[in-house]
């Protein structure tokens, strides 16, 4: 009992944490954009995640990957990713730019997508680089990847890059997906593990209950009958 009462107890502050967490994303969605010269400017990449960007600059050109085995409402194809040369600046941002469905009968051909060039504004929020999957070997190479890593593509691109990235959200003439899933810190799943610790713990109470003072006392009543 003790112990699953601990588990419940540290689920519940797990809770509190991811409450605080929750709060802290929905605070700086709310902020006003940043800019360019903003993001230029930011120390600390993880302080700004989550904030609401308004960006100018340039596609970096040929440098559109497809990411493998993304899902968006549950339909599997690619996220499509580009960075943008921020305006005044030679860094880069990594653009997550929408979501696009795969061709199943040709696995290896990427959709057409419309990348401009010249200057482009980009409306998003600020992000963490595209969760890595599982991959077997080496990271792949070409337009199609499982993965991506900022440092390697700096290198591949010649292009430094920010150690974050831009979850694209405005519109934009391109064919795109951006139904993102919302960002949310999973406070109801410590709850749900909480309400089993203590489930179990308030199991435990009743059997010892039921072992050692209940079912005794039912064995010697009907003890005392039979005699």
């Amino acid at each position: 009992m003790a112990v699953t009462a601990a588990l419940g107890l540290w689920q519940l502050d797990r809770a509190a944490q991811k409450r605080n967490l929750q709060a802290s994303i929905d605070e700086r969605a709310a902020l006003p954009a940043w800019s360019e010269a903003d993001v230029l400017r930011m120390a600390d990449p993880d302080a700004g995640l989550h904030r609401a960007v308004r960006l100018s600059g340039e596609w970096v050109p040929n440098a559109t990957l497809f990411l493998d085995n993304r899902q968006m409402e549950g339909r599997p194809g690619f996220y499509v990713i580009t960075p943008l040369r921020l305006a005044g600046s030679t860094q880069a941002v990594l653009v997550q730019r929408g979501w696009v469905p795969r061709d199943f009968e040709d696995r290896s051909r990427v959709p057409e997508v419309v990348t401009p060039e010249g200057g482009v504004g980009v409306e998003g929020r600020l992000a963490p680089p595209p969760g890595k999957l599982y991959e077997l070997g080496k990271a792949g190479a070409g337009l199609i990847r499982q993965n991506v890593d900022l440092e390697a593509l700096t290198q591949e691109w010649g292009v430094p890059l920010l150690a974050l990235s831009v979850v694209q959200t405005g519109d934009a003439d391109d064919g795109l997906r951006r139904e993102w899933p919302v960002v949310a810190a999973g406070v109801q799943k410590h709850h749900g593990y909480a309400f089993q610790w203590f489930g179990l713990c308030a199991l435990a109470g009743f059997l010892y209950v039921w072992f050692q003072f209940i079912s005794p006392r039912r064995k010697r009543s009907l003890h005392v009958s039979d005699t």
